[in-house]
């Protein structure tokens, strides 16, 4: 895939949420970096140390039908398939993944995919300040709505025929 093609939008729809990160799959990146999935394994497991488990974990089977129920995950092996169960890569995974691929056009990808996940945490950052707001509005006008409704009721009873209001006797008037 050419890096000069890439997207915010298009790396954003390759992050997943999976075990409260965010997260981008090994065969994903490894079509972003224009490499075999198998190659830029190769190159994480050599260089394990640089991958603890915050920045870079394998799914569980669960986990992995899970995705695959929500998404489309293609069969390029010839074999029929992952052998394997795929690899996942936090923000700072991926950020550590250049120094392993070794490549200026890897540097390049990067680049693209952190400011991706920027993107997608400023997007996160609205959403929430957001829903604050809302929230706030939405308390505001139910407090003024149990208020309205006091008033309303008081006006019914007010209102209602038989009410003790309509009962009492006033003097001077016979009734």
């Amino acid at each position: 895939m050419k890096t000069t093609a890439l997207t915010v939008s298009m790396i954003g729809q390759k992050i997943y949420f999976i075990r409260g990160q965010r997260v981008m799959l090994d065969s994903d990146l490894a079509e972003l970096y224009g490499v075999e999935t198998r190659v830029l394994n190769q190159a994480v497991r050599r260089n394990l140390d640089r991958f603890p488990d915050d920045f870079m974990f394998e799914l569980t089977h669960e986990e992995f039908s899970l995705l695959m129920s929500q998404i489309v995950i293609s069969k390029t092996d010839p074999r029929g398939g992952r052998q394997k169960l795929p690899l996942v890569f936090a923000e700072q995974g991926v950020a550590m993944l250049s120094s392993v691929l070794k490549s200026k056009s890897a540097i390049r990808v990067n680049v693209a995919i952190m400011r991706a996940f920027v993107k997608m945490r400023e997007l996160l950052d609205t959403n929430k300040d957001l829903a604050k707001k809302i929230d706030l509005l939405e308390r505001k006008f139910l407090d003024h709505d149990h208020q309205f409704k006091a008033v309303f009721d008081a006006i019914r009873k007010l209102m209602a025929v038989g009410s003790p209001l309509h009962q009492k006797k006033i003097k001077g008037l016979s009734g």
